[in-house]
């Protein structure tokens, strides 16, 4: 009979007995030795640290266990790999929680201050709301309600998807608001009413945070012309839809 040792796996190597180590892949099982060596550094300390106590642990042979590291200074340079990947892994899972809860209270304090504007505004004087309005959002930009400081670092990809989220709220608000107000004593001239607001308001934002000097009247003239309600202004008087 001829000698078949070299044809012999690396999960053949675990004793027959342990069966369930037959069912691991080559990758779980690295990761149990790993995990053995952690657990015998903290019960036992790094110094009685030895290949036998993390077989013994594992529930492996020396064969397997050298199959994977070389010896227990390499193993042991593993495991600290492992441990800074995983803090890493934590604090960018903190930052991330950090960020969304920076941009909640940044377009929460948009929406408040929104609020008061609603609230405080004339139902019906159109060129009075507009009038307040254009310096509202000029303010919201230069305060910081447009961008908390941890993004301001962050890629531009989470910045996009922070003004989306900022833009999309402000428009529903709006929507369910104003407009609301609006067609119950004027005609609506504008379709697609969420699409329009959306779009205006992502191009205010964008402009003014670009153009911080910009007029309050040129603001306030983007926003009439794009709804079709500068007839309500003293300026084109003779735009006024006629009822």
């Amino acid at each position: 009979m001829g000698n078949n040792t070299a044809d012999i796996s690396v999960v053949d190597a675990v004793p027959a007995s342990d069966s369930a180590a037959k069912r691991l892949t080559g990758d779980e099982r690295r990761r149990e030795i790993l995990d053995a060596v952690r657990t015998v550094s903290s019960e036992l300390g790094v110094s009685h640290l030895s290949v036998s106590a993390v077989t013994k642990r594992a529930g492996c042979t020396r064969s397997l266990f050298y199959h994977y590291f070389q010896n227990k200074e390499e193993v042991t340079s593993a495991v600290l790999d492992q441990c800074i990947t995983d803090f890493l892994e934590a604090m960018q899972h903190w930052h991330e929680s950090q960020t969304a809860l920076a941009t909640d209270e940044a377009i929460d304090g948009f929406i408040s201050e929104l609020e008061q504007w609603n609230a405080g505004r004339t139902v019906g004087d159109i060129e009075g709301a507009l009038d307040t309005v254009a310096p509202l959002f000029k303010r919201l930009v230069a305060s910081g309600h447009e961008l908390p400081s941890t993004l301001t670092s962050s890629s531009g990809a989470l910045y996009g998807g922070f003004l989306h989220n900022v833009v999309q709220r402000v428009a529903q608000y709006i929507c369910d608001t104003t407009v609301v107000d609006f067609v119950a004593h004027h005609e609506l001239r504008i379709d697609h009413v969420y699409e329009t607001f959306y779009t205006l308001i992502m191009g205010l934002l964008m402009y003014i945070r670009t153009h911080p000097d910009v007029p309050d009247e040129t603001v306030k003239e983007i926003i009439a012309s794009t709804l079709h309600i500068e007839g309500y202004t003293a300026k084109y008087p003779e735009r006024k839809p006629q009822n």
